[in-house]
């Protein structure tokens, strides 16, 4: 599996040796994609629909250009092979940006999980213990989820 894994994450990342940017432990960016490649890895299926999601998703958040895009899901990818835990990234959100930003990363989380069209319980499951580490309220978390549904047409 953990083969699989390492093939998903270098085809996402291009498949290809890039001149990464170094980002900080404590760059935001970072975080959040390191956050988001969970979430779509988590069930164990990624479709090519949440490749595309994460990279135009992260491009459009952090108004990045392909190459920046790559390097940063590159180092999203291994940062999150380094990790033991979801903390590391959920610390560096929640000292970085206010309620209203790790908000706004829930509902960029809700958007990836609902790029293949499926909810799986081991994305709900990764959500919400996302969104309690970022201190986003239940309720709030449940307002993104539908609004997102709502937006993708999927009620």
């Amino acid at each position: 599996m953990f083969k699989s894994i390492s093939r998903f994450i270098d085809d996402l990342a291009g498949g290809e040796e890039t001149a990464q940017q170094d980002y900080a432990p404590d760059d935001e960016r970072l975080a959040a994609a390191a956050l988001a490649f969970h979430v779509i890895a988590v069930d164990g299926i990624v479709e090519e629909s949440e490749k595309a999601r994460l990279r135009e998703t992260l491009a459009a958040r952090f108004d990045l250009d392909a190459a920046q895009t790559s390097d940063l899901v590159e180092a999203a990818r291994q940062r999150s092979l380094e990790s033991v835990d979801l903390y590391a990234f959920t610390s560096v959100l929640n000292r970085k940006l206010d309620n209203e930003g790790r908000a706004r990363i829930v509902e960029m989380l809700w958007e990836m999980v609902y790029a293949d069209g499926t909810v799986h319980e081991f994305e709900d499951n990764a959500l919400w213990r996302i969104a309690e580490l970022l201190n986003v309220p239940s309720r709030e978390r449940i307002r993104l989820r539908k609004m997102v549904e709502r937006d993708r047409g999927e009620d």
